[in-house]
């Protein structure tokens, strides 16, 4: 992999690259919360009022009243018992990894787990074995093959980043052992999943002690920093066993006063996540009546993969032609060769998402699939 060029975000929906200003699909920002005026006024007001940061472990001089606040925030909007702020997403994995290694006689996870699901499970001190992407029946004969007298957990994403599909949570409860449990990096579902935007288990109803999530305030919450949502246990056993938390330096203050304010904005704002589901129903029917077949998704993220390397040519260009940023990226537990990753914003007009789907159709909507 190489370092993609720079961006920089003009506006909302818009960013300059090579000195054009183009409509942007990529990223993970789903409700443009980076630039929500509630939410730059919050990191402002935290800026000011308690400076940038504590420089210190949380269980030195590092902590500060308002990791509490957000944490009471987190465990208020996505109804768990406890939430511990880390400072990004995927140390929040690494963080859970270290507090219960050695719990485990294995480690299940999907093939296409996310990196920093990859790498917690190296910390897990135990075999690691891998099942079939989203395949219940699979993750069923793997667990077989762990043999009796096996302590089991499962590691997967809640919703799947390159393909906007989600992890069946509750098939996979029913054939995990009742002693087994379930680490689920729900980063792209937290925030957006859901009658109410609690992310892949409330859409798929598992409400279930034995399932840890860890989300992250970077994308549908527009700011920084991740969380782990579990049991007051798990917490207390972060603090005492995890080396990452105890050695690491907290987020910032003004994001995390920021990160409040997004919570708050996603809790009261249904009409941003209508807007949202609305614009992605927007694309993909658009997509099929262009005669693409584009798959059922819940998630706001649609794939385009391309069969060869003349035909993602093709696209670029016709996207560019419509001024739109070709969003073509190569990602750990995608296809190989890569693929078009079109996120669709609340943010997006109505016009961008016809000159998106005119660009598509025209480049590849004579295939079939």
């Amino acid at each position: 992999m190489t370092e993609a060029e720079p961006l920089q975000q003009v506006d909302r929906t818009f960013v300059l690259h090579r000195g054009r200003r183009l409509s942007c699909f990529s990223g993970c920002d789903y409700y443009r919360l980076s630039s929500h005026p509630a939410v730059l006024d919050a990191m402002r007001a935290g800026l000011d009022r308690f400076g940038l940061n504590v420089a210190a472990s949380r269980v030195t001089t590092g902590h500060h009243r308002i990791y509490s606040t957000l944490e009471k925030e987190l465990v208020k909007f996505f109804r768990v018992q406890a939430a511990l702020v880390v400072s990004d997403g995927y140390v929040a994995t690494l963080t859970v990894a270290q507090a219960l290694a050695g719990n485990f006689s294995h480690v299940l996870i999907d093939e296409r787990a996310h990196a920093a699901l990859q790498d917690a499970a190296l910390l897990m001190d135990c075999p690691i074995l891998r099942f079939r992407h989203r395949d219940p029946e699979d993750l069923a004969q793997t667990i077989r093959r762990c043999g009796q007298g096996t302590r089991l957990i499962v590691l997967t994403d809640g919703l799947f980043s390159q393909s906007g599909l989600a992890a069946p949570l509750k098939e996979y409860l029913r054939r995990l052992p009742r002693d087994g449990w379930m680490l689920v990096d729900d980063a792209h579902g937290a925030g957006v999943l859901g009658r109410n935007g609690r992310g892949t288990a409330e859409l798929e109803g598992v409400n279930d002690r034995r399932v840890i999530r860890c989300v992250t305030l970077s994308k549908a919450f527009g700011v920084f920093g991740g969380a782990i949502l579990g049991t007051a246990a798990l917490r207390k056993r972060m603090f005492d066993k995890s080396r990452m938390l105890i050695g690491s330096t907290p987020m910032p203050l003004p994001l995390a006063n920021a990160a409040v304010a997004a919570l708050k904005v996603v809790a009261r704002d249904r009409a941003m996540r209508q807007r949202l589901f609305r614009n992605v129903q927007h694309v993909r029917e658009g997509l099929r009546k262009g005669g693409m077949r584009v798959p059922e998704a819940p998630g706001p993220i649609v794939a385009v993969m391309p069969r060869s390397h003349a035909e993602a040519m093709r696209l670029k260009r016709h996207l560019l032609a419509a001024g739109i940023l070709p969003p073509f990226i190569r990602y750990p537990g995608g296809p190989e060769s890569g693929c078009f990753r079109f996120a669709i914003s609340s943010e997006h007009s109505v016009r961008q998402l016809d000159a998106l789907v005119r660009a598509a159709i025209g480049a590849v909507g004579s295939r079939r699939h």
